[in-house]
């Protein structure tokens, strides 16, 4: 709840600081006093837009302050400032501070942290709703009209929340697949063409290397065909090299032994004629690999041709083809395989739909009883309103299927007939000031609303009513306050009197300068300003008197 406020040159307000209990806390003064300069200030420091003509006239800036505690931290609140990075302690209050220049200029703090002022507006709902003369939020936004009859009947929204995101995951992987499969289709006449254009060229991994290798042999016999011929020609025949080696070893042979010298050069001459053999063995095979075969060099070069195109026409490698040939043949299965897939997931789709519309059914079953029950509810408290003419209905309508959600297929809203035989229309087109603040004190009531905001503020609730009607008032904004904290500015002293804390706002003149001000009264000073309600300017003996019985009324 709002515990602190502090004002620094706000329009009137030089420097102010409030403090505030929970319960009903009222505020009242004469008219024009500045009640509207506090819920300004107020509305600045929960995101409002900066304006700079709140800024008193000769200062160069202005600030408001809000403190707010918990016993424990709202989960809206706590989720805004963990996303934010705003790091608060556990018992921690939460200090919202606003700071405004003259030229325009705004800053936002919470707890001496900077922050954008979209923040402040993220938390503003959880922390304080105003209601008043011309209220377009809260409870007259429809937005707002289903949660809030949600939460009155109790409902479990969670379970259509559940059903509904698996409903639309099971569309969504339904309409992939029919997507895939659409898609394949288009492609399948060409993936056919091409696995056969593979299948016929049959690649294999390495092949492209191999060719290539041999390209090269054969290319390479091409150019030395000469050469090896003239070769072939010295080492044939009986006066080869070889020939004469052999014939001069066999005659050395004879003589060897005749001496060492020839031993050795014989031993000599055996090492010749085998490294001679040996050259004799590599040429011939050399031959035979570098021949040249002018109809084997044409297949190869027009087989790698073939692979080379291919692998350019896919835009991979030669040694990826083989791959990519199973990789069409495996999408050419998932076409025949999907399609019978599609049964499964229309199937499923079909079980999480209906699961959906059970769940909604229930729930909007749930809605219905518990919108009868507000309004007989609703119906009690705009008699002694001075509302009896007039009826509310709770809404609760079944959408199209395309404006199902999360929360159901319902439409909520609240509806207002405020003269006999008069047709429903939406609360706040049809209400005038008085009269809608008064059906929002009584929708108040009837919702009994828990987990709402941390603050509560009316703002002349009670304007153009008396008597017994804010005798009423009052009552109900009293119960309202009752575990929680609940501000009214007021000008009736009816409702005046059901305060647990009154605050009077005064303005004052000294020469040329205004000043507003804002302080707690005490007990007979809040008699004394509720004789001043009673009575008007003149307070009388007769009017403390009244003052001193509603007060003990209370």
């Amino acid at each position: 709840m709002l515990t602190q406020l502090s004002i620094r040159n706000i329009v009137l307000i030089e420097a102010l600081d409030l403090q505030f209990a929970g319960g009903l806390g009222v505020l009242t003064g004469e008219t024009g006093a500045g009640k509207s300069i506090l819920l300004d200030a107020l509305g600045l420091v929960l995101g409002n837009r900066a304006d700079s003509g709140l800024v008193r006239a000769g200062e160069e800036q202005a600030s408001v302050t809000a403190t707010f505690e918990f016993e424990v931290v709202p989960k809206s609140i706590s989720q805004v400032l963990d996303d934010a990075e705003v790091e608060i302690e556990p018992g921690e209050p939460l200090i919202l501070r606003r700071r405004v220049k003259a030229d325009g200029g705004s800053k936002a703090f919470v707890n001496d942290q900077p922050v954008g002022v979209a923040l402040l507006r993220e938390m503003a709902g959880a922390l304080v709703e105003l209601h008043g003369q011309h209220d377009d939020r809260g409870l007259v936004n429809p937005r707002g009209h289903r949660m809030l009859l949600d939460r009155y009947a109790g409902a479990n929204t969670g379970a259509v929340a559940a059903a509904w995101g698996e409903w639309r995951q099971a569309m969504s992987a339904l309409e992939e697949a029919k997507a895939s499969i659409v898609q394949a289709k288009e492609d399948q006449d060409l993936l056919i063409a091409h696995l056969a254009e593979l299948t016929e060229l049959q690649p294999e991994v390495g092949e492209e290397a191999r060719l290539a290798g041999l390209r090269a042999d054969m290319q390479k016999g091409e150019r030395l065909q000469g050469e090896l011929e003239d070769l072939r020609k010295v080492w044939d025949g009986s006066n080869s090299p070889l020939a004469s080696l052999r014939s001069a070893a066999r005659k050395l042979d004879r003589i060897a032994e005749e001496h060492p010298l020839l031993s050795d050069a014989l031993a000599s001459l055996d090492r010749a004629v085998i490294e001679a053999g040996e050259a004799e063995e590599k040429l011939t095979e050399a031959g035979y690999q570098l021949i040249h075969d002018p109809a084997a060099l044409d297949d190869a070069e027009t087989r790698l041709f073939e692979l080379r195109a291919a692998a350019r026409k896919h835009r991979c490698d030669v040694d990826t083809l083989p791959e990519l040939a199973r990789e069409m043949r495996a999408q050419l299965d998932a076409i025949e395989g999907g399609e019978a897939g599609i049964g499964a997931l229309e199937k499923a789709a079909g079980a999480a739909g209906d699961a959906y519309r059970e769940k909604a059914g229930a729930l909007h079953e749930a809605r219905v009883k518990a919108a009868a029950r507000l309004d007989k509810a609703v119906a009690a408290e705009l008699a002694p309103l001075k509302l009896d003419a007039a009826r509310f209905k709770t809404s609760v309508e079944q959408l199209p299927e395309e404006r199902w959600g999360a929360s159901g297929m319902d439409g909520v809203e609240f509806l207002i007939a405020t003269n006999p035989g008069a047709d429903f229309a939406p609360l706040g087109k049809i209400a005038s000031g008085g009269e809608l603040s008064r059906f929002i004190l009584a929708l108040k009531v009837a919702l009994a609303e828990k987990g709402g905001a941390a603050t509560v503020i009316f703002d002349e609730i009670d304007r153009g009513v008396g008597g017994a009607v804010a005798s009423a008032i009052g009552d109900r904004l009293a119960r309202l306050a009752s575990g929680g904290q609940l501000l009214a500015v007021t000008h009736s002293p009816q409702v005046a009197a059901r305060g647990g804390e009154h605050y009077m706002i005064a303005k004052s003149s000294e020469g040329t300068v205004t000043r507003t001000s804002v302080g707690l009264l005490d007990a007979g000073q809040r008699k004394e300003e509720i004789a001043r309600m009673l009575s008007g300017a003149e307070v009388t003996d007769e009017a403390r008197a009244q003052a001193d019985r509603l007060l003990e009324g209370v």
